[in-house]
């Protein structure tokens, strides 16, 4: 058999015969153009060359360019026949060891994909806590055993899930997960899912993150129920206890704050002015103390939800105005500008006068608290939509950046006077009337808090000619 190298030479000598071959039929027929058997000759030789060079290169090539490409396009399993040891059985050797070799890394990583996948499916049902996964659609692909044990076979159907106790919450985050592509992990009592397990009811708090790829592409979501039983038995017992504890506390600090005022003000004798002094601090701290109690009390109320909210229709820059006429004294004594921005026209919002006045109150003594002198004060109202936004934005100095997402928090740091409950109050008064509040605030550019309140319903009212 001839190799490759002497095919082409075959192929060059044919290629030059023919080159011969036609230099003489052209010769002869310019010499004697009678000799038609010449011309045949010529024309047989071209077939010949053509012949020769399909069978002798571009065939072996073609059959081997077909099996590359079979192998290419996934068929490992498939062969080159080729029995000689020329050029093209070296070819079809080394395309054969690579093909053996392509499906040896095939099958590895097959094993490695599949160990790889039961480790992650063990480790999934691992998890004590119930987990739903799926992919960039929100199509539930995995479920762990703790999942079905809250939600049932529900668990693995979405569809069948849209109709299971808490499942249509489960949904919305899922839903909100991917189409914000951000962690959606609410923590009021909107995320808690009260579940029964037999004769057990348990409550799960709702937290969906996104999962992505190592170049930040989607790739799906992980839900988590975490058990949230114990801790909301512990705070309810806890938010029981302040509640009667207050209110126990209460009466006597009210006997004892009647009985300061009484020796601050000269009922009992004459005071000595080391006496006055101790007076007037008793006084001051009962009545900080006093804040405190009324503070914890209704906190306890929200949260047990005896505090009963009379929504009515109504105004807001009345209100504004109110809120700034109840603190214009201690704002002039401080020499800080207030100013109102609102129209007058703007939409009635639906909610609770007393609820409402708190929250501009806690507000507004926070802002002067923290303003300079020369400071300003800002109230203000627009419509946004179906909600009335108010702001409250003074130029103090300014929260803290790592205290912003605890300032809501019961207690917290950012109220070193004050009972630390203010804004905590103030927030679940706004989401008791159906709306949110946020704030914005850098060190020495000032504080800005804003809260919604849903515009008012409107009522449609028959005249009696349409009555009948």
């Amino acid at each position: 058999m001839l190799n490759l190298v002497q095919r082409l030479i075959l192929g060059c000598l044919l290629l030059t015969a023919l080159v011969v071959g036609l230099v003489a039929v052209t010769h002869h027929a310019l010499t004697a153009a009678g000799q038609f058997h010449l011309a045949i000759a010529f024309v047989i030789t071209v077939v010949l060359v053509e012949l020769g060079t399909v069978l002798l290169v571009l065939h072996p090539i073609r059959m081997v360019a077909r099996d590359a490409k079979k192998i290419a396009q996934g068929n490992v399993d498939h062969r080159v026949e080729w029995s000689s040891r020329d050029d093209f059985g070296v070819i079809a050797s080394e395309l054969n060891r690579i093909a053996v070799r392509l499906r040896e890394l095939r099958e590895s990583e097959a094993g490695r994909r599949q160990m790889e996948f039961q480790l992650s499916d063990a480790v999934l049902q691992s998890i004590f806590e119930p987990i739903i996964v799926t992919d960039a659609k929100g199509h539930i692909l995995k479920v762990n055993q703790a999942a079905i044990e809250v939600l049932g076979e529900a668990a693995t159907d979405r569809m069948a899930l849209t109709n299971t106790p808490g499942g249509d919450k489960i949904l919305s985050a899922i839903r909100d997960a991917v189409a914000m592509q951000k962690p959606v992990a609410a923590e009021d009592d909107a995320a808690v899912l009260p579940m029964r397990i037999g004769k057990q009811s348990r409550s799960f708090r709702l937290r969906t993150t996104p999962m992505r790829d190592s170049e930040g592409r989607l790739l799906g979501t992980v839900t988590t129920l975490e058990d949230v039983t114990t801790l909301q038995d512990t705070d309810r017992f806890k938010t029981q206890f302040i509640a009667v504890a207050s209110r126990k506390l209460r009466d006597p600090l009210q006997q004892l704050r009647r009985g300061l005022y009484a020796l601050g003000h000269g009922f009992g004798g004459e005071l000595q002015p080391l006496q006055a002094e101790l007076v007037t601090a008793a006084s001051n701290d009962s009545e900080k103390l006093d804040d405190l109690m009324g503070d914890l009390i209704e906190v306890a109320e929200l949260d047990t939800g005896k505090r009963e909210l009379h929504l009515e229709r109504v105004r807001p820059l009345p209100m504004l105005n109110e809120a700034r006429d109840r603190y214009c004294d201690e704002a002039s004594e401080k020499h800080i500008r207030m100013e109102v921005q609102a129209y007058a026209d703007l939409s009635f919002i639906s909610a609770d006068r007393r609820a409402l006045r708190s929250i501009l109150d806690n507000l507004l003594s926070n802002a002067l608290r923290y303003t300079p002198p020369e400071g300003e004060l800002l109230l203000a109202a627009e419509e946004i939509k179906n909600f009335v936004q108010f702001t409250v934005r003074d130029t103090g100095r300014g929260i803290e950046a790592e205290r912003l997402a605890t300032i809501f928090d019961r207690f917290n740091a950012f109220s070193e006077t004050g009972t630390g409950l203010g804004l905590a109050l103030v927030r679940r008064l706004v989401e008791s009337l159906g709306g949110q509040i946020a704030v914005e605030s850098r060190l020495g550019h000032g504080t800005t808090f804003r809260f919604t309140v849903p515009v008012a319903v409107l009522e449609s009212v028959v005249h009696p000619v349409e009555v009948g």
